[in-house]
């Protein structure tokens, strides 16, 4: 790492700030980004109840359009993280938002399931590349003391997403609506949207210090850094709390290492060494474990309530109704991730989660689905802001954005058969069992968390 003029890194000077109307502009720009997102993936939980009064379609073919996204979701996680450690963490950001923006609004234009399937994989493509580069990109400029807290709000933008998409969902979907039987279409034209946002993260949001230090790009990464100090006030005196680095090797050997191209494979392996396996190992099997449930439960829920006789409007209202319970869990947990820290926060939530997908597993009647509902939205997206916040902390800078979009592209592999098992589980043996079997997900998913190393006021490890 090299040194700034008076002895401190650059990465030890952001550490050091306070947050700042650049860490908000920061978290804003990323957290709409994060939110259509969210808004994306949810509309289609609401399209596929839709769809067979508009195509009338088989369940298996409702399962292949599901799975298609995800499988895109697995290819672009994977992808995106490799890439964002290549080309900067910013652009692959804007350009995640571009495509599946424009998927998006060309998929209300599907004309045949085939069609759709196709679309929606490439809307996964973008959908699966922007979350973990995101997280990263957002990780690399929180201070550490509040680092945790300020992944779990940009993961809180999620809740925002969903919520939308259930507005959307009741009030444009609903194939009994005023939209009829094409409002499906129609909620897929609102999420063209984030084409748009792309425009703006472009042009206004930083690119990682730690990245372009690391490519050798040192006059950007101090202009970077010196706009932070700037909008926080802080002169070099306030770091002084901060220890010294050792003297860097020249500038230039610097900047050669940092264009040396390191193959894919490598990289990936990397991920097993040293030190690396363990932590890789139980953070790919919590963000299995969680997205088998997760997705498993969301992405049906409409569509499960109304196999279960309750109808479409009012399912649809039912999922809005749960969605609200979201937001309060990301509260609760951006506060515990700094006073517990990642690995009990995460623990606790997927323990909680695994308790509401029980209580769902026997809730029969209106007030029990929706409140065990809301139990099961509280604690599992709390769990998802503690997970998205760990994924990255655990990498070198070399390997951050390798590591947290591989770990998401293994979790959507999970996603890929929840979707597809689903509805044939719950022909064979209903929803209690189903949700059953997501409780027991939980539970796999809060053994791999507690083997993760604690995170909680460090600094990032840079290499």
């Amino acid at each position: 790492m090299t040194l700034t003029k008076n002895n401190y890194s650059r990465a030890a000077r952001l550490d050091s700030l306070r947050f700042n109307k650049l860490h908000g502009r920061l978290l804003w720009g990323s957290g709409l980004g994060w939110a259509m997102d969210a808004m994306d993936v949810g509309l289609i939980s609401f399209v596929l109840v839709a769809l067979p009064q508009s195509w009338g379609i088989t369940d298996g073919s409702k399962s292949a359009i599901a799975a298609a996204g995800f499988a895109g979701m697995a290819i672009g996680a994977s992808v995106g993280g490799l890439i964002a450690d290549r080309l900067g963490r910013r652009q692959v950001f804007a350009f995640t938002l571009l495509i599946y923006g424009v998927a998006t609004g060309a998929s209300a234009l599907a004309w045949s399931v085939g069609a759709l399937i196709a679309l929606r994989f490439v809307v996964g493509l973008g959908l699966g590349a922007e979350l973990p580069v995101a997280s990263t990109l957002v990780s690399e400029f929180s201070p550490p003391r509040i680092r945790g807290r300020m992944i779990v709000w940009l993961e809180a933008f999620w809740a925002v997403g969903w919520t939308a998409a259930a507005l959307i969902g009741f009030y444009v979907g609903d194939p009994h609506g005023a939209f009829g039987a094409a409002g499906w279409r129609w909620a897929l034209v609102v999420g063209a949207v984030p084409a748009l946002w792309a425009v703006f993260v472009r042009r206004s949001l930083p690119e990682s210090v730690r990245f372009l230090e690391s490519k050798g790009r040192f006059d950007e990464a101090e202009q970077v850094v010196e706009a932070f100090e700037a909008a926080g006030h802080t002169s070099r005196r306030g770091a002084a709390h901060t220890d010294p680095v050792p003297d860097a090797a020249p500038a230039a050997d610097v900047a050669n290492a940092g264009e040396e191209f390191t193959p894919v494979r490598a990289r990936v392996s990397a991920l097993f060494t040293g030190g690396m396996a363990r932590r890789t190992v139980a953070i790919w099997a919590a963000w299995f474990c969680v997205n088998f449930a997760y997705y498993g439960a969301f992405t049906w829920l409409p569509s499960l309530l109304v196999k279960d006789g309750i109808g479409v409007t009012k399912s649809l209202g039912y999922t809005l109704i749960i969605t609200l319970a979201q937001l309060p869990g990301y509260a609760c947990a951006a506060w515990l991730i700094e006073k517990w820290g990642r690995r009990m926060t995460l623990t606790v939530f997927l323990i909680g989660s695994a308790a509401a997908a029980g209580l769902f597993s026997q809730a029969h009647t209106p007030g029990p689905i929706i409140a065990a509902g809301m139990l099961l939205s509280f604690f599992n997206l709390g769990a998802w802001g503690a997970l998205y916040a760990v994924t990255p902390e655990i990498y070198p800078t070399s390997l951050r954005g390798t590591g947290a979009g591989w770990a998401a592209g293994f979790g959507r592999v999970a996603s890929i058969i929840t979707v597809l098992a689903v509805l044939p589980l719950h022909k064979a043996v209903g929803t209690p069992w189903v949700f059953a079997m997501f409780s027991a997900f939980f539970v796999l998913g809060a053994v791999a968390a507690w083997a993760l190393p604690e995170m909680r006021g460090k600094a990032l490890k840079e290499s």
